[in-house]
């Protein structure tokens, strides 16, 4: 058993706000030079001003967004019906078929979704194979391979490792990744998407076996660099794919072969382990997962998605394996890095101190927060805001040109 998600029990969020030492400021405290107290003059963002404010009511929301969030019933929270059914005392096998249940249906969603866009069809072409690896334990890795259409010397490489654990544990095969690596691939790139043992689909998948699928795909490609006709290798993956390759990183210098990662670009990452985390820490710490909790991503049920990877307590606050718990020694001297982040995803404020770490640690690091957009809105939504799509694949192509 574990620790549930945290459970609401009172109708006010504010009054919650003030009985913690955390959320102490008042107009008394803080005020502007004009005498206008922050009490009256401010109102915090998303639901840390309004405890039940819904992501189609937030100003800040991309209009774009809202559409097609409304057209699909996406514009308020609600838990998918398999989700609703977990609780404190169900088993990583009840919390695993719940979750996969859940999938189904935003899988579904997704392929339904439209997402081909007009110029399409102007990109490169791009051919498609299929190679498979051994891995540490002797289990097989798939590798799907992207490679333009194009003569010349060698190619930058994206290692790319597909999300999951906030929204859903999207399969290699759902549209929205076969999309998003074609475009990748169309800007001049090798792409090479990881089938890795993730929790939510394998017994096998949890920590650290996933993790250890994406270093022995690096290393692989690395070593074959000359056959693959690459020049680099660029980490590259959201949400819990993110997550991958960031540990990936810590890994590889742990390991003695950073060498082999030119690169690590993360959007939206799930880093944290803090789902379960009191409202007061959360506010202190995590603000986003307070202020964005529903907008798209329920904060309590990535507890279970959270718990089924790391079901032993003793990895709750391992770097490898939530990479948020890294402290400067172990970040010191890792590659570049670009974090991109959405403004209302409840995962913003991890990707924001994670930056803040790197920084510090001395390593290149920068990122970028998408104004008025929810988690994964530049993969999901691709035809709502293509302006949004394009310019993250750009700036993951630019990233792998350069390092």
């Amino acid at each position: 058993m574990y620790p549930p998600p945290s459970k609401r029990r009172r109708s006010d969020f504010d009054n919650s706000q003030a009985s913690s030492p955390e959320s102490s400021i008042t107009a008394s405290t803080i005020g502007s030079p004009l005498g206008i107290s922050v009490a009256t003059g401010y109102t915090p963002p998303g639901r840390l001003g309004a405890y039940r404010m819904e992501v189609g009511r937030d100003i800040r929301l991309d209009a774009r967004l809202l559409t097609v969030l409304t057209n699909y019933g996406l514009h308020v929270a609600r838990t998918p019906t398999p989700l609703a059914l977990l609780t404190p005392n169900s088993s990583l096998e009840e919390i695993k078929a719940r979750i996969q249940e859940a999938d189904r249906d935003v899988e579904g969603l997704c392929e339904h979704l439209p997402n081909n866009l007009p110029h399409d069809d102007l990109e490169l072409q791009v051919e498609y194979r299929r190679e498979t690896i051994t891995g540490q334990k002797w289990n097989s890795i798939d590798l799907h391979i992207y490679r333009p259409v194009v003569k010349g010397g060698p190619l930058p490489c994206i290692l790319q490792c597909h999300g999951g654990g906030s929204i859903a544990s999207f399969g290699l095969n759902n549209k929205v990744y076969i999309r998003w690596c074609r475009s990748l691939a169309a800007q001049g790139m090798v792409v090479i998407s990881v089938d890795y043992r993730d929790p939510i689909h394998l017994a096998e998948g949890l920590f650290p076996n996933g993790l250890n699928d994406i270093c022995a795909a690096t290393v692989y490609v690395h070593s074959h660099r000359s056959t693959l006709n690459i020049r680099n290798i660029v980490l590259q993956g959201d949400a819990m794919g993110a997550n991958l390759v960031l540990a990936a990183a810590i890994k590889a210098k742990q390991d003695g072969w950073s060498n082999k990662i030119d690169g690590v670009y993360a959007q939206s990452p799930m880093i944290s382990n803090a789902y379960n985390w009191s409202e007061a820490r959360k506010l202190q710490e995590l603000p986003s997962l307070l202020e964005c909790h529903g907008y798209l991503v329920n904060v309590d049920y990535m507890a279970y998605a959270a718990h089924l990877y790391t079901p032993r307590s003793v990895d709750g606050t391992n770097p490898l394996a939530w990479p948020h718990h890294a402290n400067r020694l172990e970040l010191q001297g890792l590659p570049p890095h670009v974090l991109a982040l959405d403004e209302l995803d409840p995962l913003r404020s991890e990707g924001e101190a994670y930056l803040r770490k790197l920084v510090q640690a001395g390593v290149p690091a920068v990122g970028h927060v998408n104004l008025g957009t929810v988690h994964g809105a530049s993969l999901i939504f691709r035809q709502a805001v293509p302006e949004l799509h394009r310019a993250a694949v750009r700036s993951v192509a630019a990233f792998a040109k350069q390092v």
